[in-house]
């Protein structure tokens, strides 16, 4: 009897073991971010666009790396630079995992944004950013896959409209998939922060 209830008592206490276990492991604590976690979305997961380099990208050539991607135009006169400035502000934050990241900007300004131009305007913010374009038709495709939204606003001459557009950025982990959305106006350093989070290993 008493071997029997010794066995009684293993069973019972590896039992007990087990579900402590599986509590502790359905507690651990998902990361804290500053921006809106996406991950699981079943949108903007990915891309087929140039850059302005004219090389074909898509979000797997950026693996190793965390991704922020915003959609803009050169001629934006608020909106556009200051985010992309705010990223140039983050990658320096980072120190050297500055290196593991890459700012990606995509046009939704295709008439105007021409290869040379979108190469101008990286080079103001750093020189490793990319920014990329497609079609007018693709593009239409590419902003309801990652809902966005994006107008053309007539102005006084046919070259001086302006773009009416979503303003923030997709933030895609190490893995090319994505993780948060931030919205313009946050900060550089809570994004910062998240870009740390999704870093590490």
């Amino acid at each position: 009897m008493k071997k029997r209830n010794a066995l009684k008592f293993i069973a019972t206490c590896a039992m007990v073991a087990g579900a402590a276990g599986l509590i502790s492991a359905c507690s651990e604590k998902k990361p804290s971010f500053a921006a809106i976690d996406l991950t699981g979305a079943d949108y903007a997961r990915d891309f087929a666009l140039t850059d302005h380099n004219g090389q074909p990208r898509t979000i797997k050539d950026f693996t190793g790396k965390v991704v922020v991607l915003f959609f803009g135009y050169t001629q934006c006169p608020d909106v556009c630079p200051t985010s992309m400035a705010e990223l140039a502000e983050v990658k320096k934050l980072l120190g050297k995992d500055g290196e593991r990241l890459q700012g990606l900007f995509v046009t939704v300004d295709p008439q105007r944004d021409t290869p040379e131009v979108l190469k101008g305007y990286m080079a103001n913010f750093d020189p490793s950013f990319l920014a990329l374009y497609t079609t007018p038709d693709k593009l239409e495709a590419l902003a309801k896959e990652y809902k966005v939204y994006f107008k053309k606003v007539d102005g006084k001459t046919p070259t001086s409209y302006t773009m009416d557009h979503s303003a923030g950025s997709y933030v895609y982990d190490t893995q090319g998939k994505l993780r948060l959305y931030t919205r313009y106006g946050t900060g550089a350093q809570p994004l910062a922060a998240d870009i740390k989070l999704l870093l590490q290993p």
